[in-house]
């Protein structure tokens, strides 16, 4: 697999990092809710390995268990460099990962149909990463998008998982869109990125802020859809999200922040 400029982007993670970084983590039962970001939709980049954002945070939870010791031995089959995108088999791995994700799914469909699975699923990690699809409609109600996504993550954080939202790349000012329609989708998005952040806060969850990451308006991580991002942008994104995880764990229980490469 050629994932050489992957190895040497620093705004990336190699595996070996990667699972350092998550060592000991808490987290056994991960769920991912929500539309074609969710669900892994994206493009191929060279020098990048071909993996959505899930499947490597998954990947990268059950190799931080097993630096730690806290997984079954090396001599039972070892799945995690080629995940199910929609779960991990527990007799394999000491982490479940189920991804209910489905391209162009709704925050009412997030909610009606795939909460019902994620609750059943008891996760103590959920991710959520939806709205975007809402957003682009022209009956767009900022309020409603707000109860329904709070919908969808409250019951998660009462069952005792954390609830990660987050922001989506900035699409609108990488050059790639016409300047009317990207004048109206930045204030869009910079909207939902508001309320995916109030929403997390309200639950006690984590919001990953790859809305305002460096890299959000490169039009590199982009795919030629001009709607998701490519490989690239998908390792970005993992890695935001595993340094914000690592981050957000207990003093006496974090990893130090791995040293920067470039």
């Amino acid at each position: 697999m050629d994932d050489a400029l992957e190895r040497a982007d620093p705004d990336c993670l190699t595996p070996a990092e990667e699972a350092e970084l998550l060592r000991g983590a808490p987290w056994r039962r991960l769920v991912v809710l929500g539309d074609s970001i969710a669900a892994g939709v994206r493009e191929p980049r060279a020098g990048y390995r071909d993996l959505c954002f899930a499947d490597r945070l998954a990947a990268a939870l059950a190799e931080g268990r097993l630096a730690d010791g806290r997984r079954a031995p090396r001599d039972q089959p070892h799945r995690s460099r080629h995940l199910d995108s929609r779960h991990v088999d527990p007799q394999h791995l000491d982490v479940q990962y189920l991804n209910l994700g489905v391209p162009w799914a709704r925050l009412t469909d997030v909610r009606d149909g795939q909460l019902p699975a994620a609750l059943r699923f008891e996760p103590d990690l959920a991710l959520v990463v939806a709205g975007g699809n809402d957003t682009l409609r022209p009956d767009y109600d900022p309020e409603q998008s707000w109860r329904e996504l709070l919908e969808i993550a409250l019951p998660l954080a009462d069952r005792g998982a954390l609830v990660v939202t987050i922001g989506l790349f900035d699409l609108a000012r990488s050059g790639l869109l016409s300047p009317r329609t990207a004048a109206t989708m930045a204030g869009l998005f910079d909207r939902l990125d508001a309320i995916t952040a109030a929403v997390a806060a309200q639950v006690g969850g984590l919001h990953v802020d790859t809305h305002h990451h460096p890299r959000a308006a490169d039009p590199a991580i982009f795919a030629s859809d001009r709607v998701h991002a490519n490989a690239a942008g998908h390792a970005i994104a993992s890695a935001a999200i595993i340094r914000a995880l690592t981050a957000h764990r207990p003093a006496d229980d974090a990893r130090p922040s791995m040293p920067g490469r470039g």
